[in-house]
């Protein structure tokens, strides 16, 4: 989003839609889950990587320095710990839930091209004519292995292990550090579960 944006309750608009929703949907879901056996699939971005590299915690809407770019990498973080931090509370808690994260490399979607600044979105447009840019079909393969192969590993980044993971054949890629920071991803936990009312039933 270009410029900063709230939701209707009150979240940065990028981190409302990419996780608060998701974090509640699941969270609701998750005995009907877990009693079928299932699997959580957390659609990630190599965006993670850019921005601060870790939670804005004294303000999470960005109002004093709203970056668009930052503020979706955040976002971004955001879904990955908390995929992290839920798979270290399912294996505490004795649970047969599996949770993957994965991401699409460098796919055609229209995301960028409907919502990004006009510089964003005209370079882009440029890389979209290029062997860097993926069809969107080929950025649903990660998703599509997480929800159906056997045998992943779940502390993993699964998507695309071409040139710089932008494309290629999916796999496991390589995961930074900071997207698994222990502290931060309690911390965080707490914050999501302060912000919507819901405690996880884990």
């Amino acid at each position: 989003m270009p410029k900063q944006k709230l939701t209707v309750d009150g979240f940065e608009s990028q981190l409302g839609t990419n996780h608060y929703g998701h974090f509640l949907l699941c969270g609701k879901l998750f005995e009907r889950l877990e009693s079928s056996k299932g699997r959580i699939v957390v659609v990630a971005s190599l965006g993670y990587k850019l921005g601060i590299k870790t939670i804005q915690f004294d303000d999470m809407n960005w109002d004093k320095n709203y970056s668009p770019n930052a503020a979706y990498s955040q976002s971004k973080l955001a879904q990955m710990m908390f995929a992290y931090e839920l798979q270290d509370r399912v294996k505490a808690a004795g649970k047969d839930l599996e949770t993957y994260v994965c991401h699409p490399g460098a796919s055609a979607t229209s995301l960028i091209s409907t919502s990004g600044g006009i510089m964003t979105r005209a370079l882009w447009w440029v890389m979209t004519k290029t062997p860097l840019v993926q069809s969107a079909e080929k950025g649903a393969y990660p998703e599509v292995m997480c929800a159906t192969e056997t045998g992943l590993k779940e502390r993993a980044f699964h998507g695309p292990t071409g040139w710089m993971q932008t494309g290629g054949p999916v796999g496991t890629g390589k995961l930074e550090p900071h997207a698994h920071d222990k502290p931060v991803m309690t911390r965080l936990w707490d914050v999501f579960v302060e912000a919507t009312g819901f405690n996880w039933p884990v």
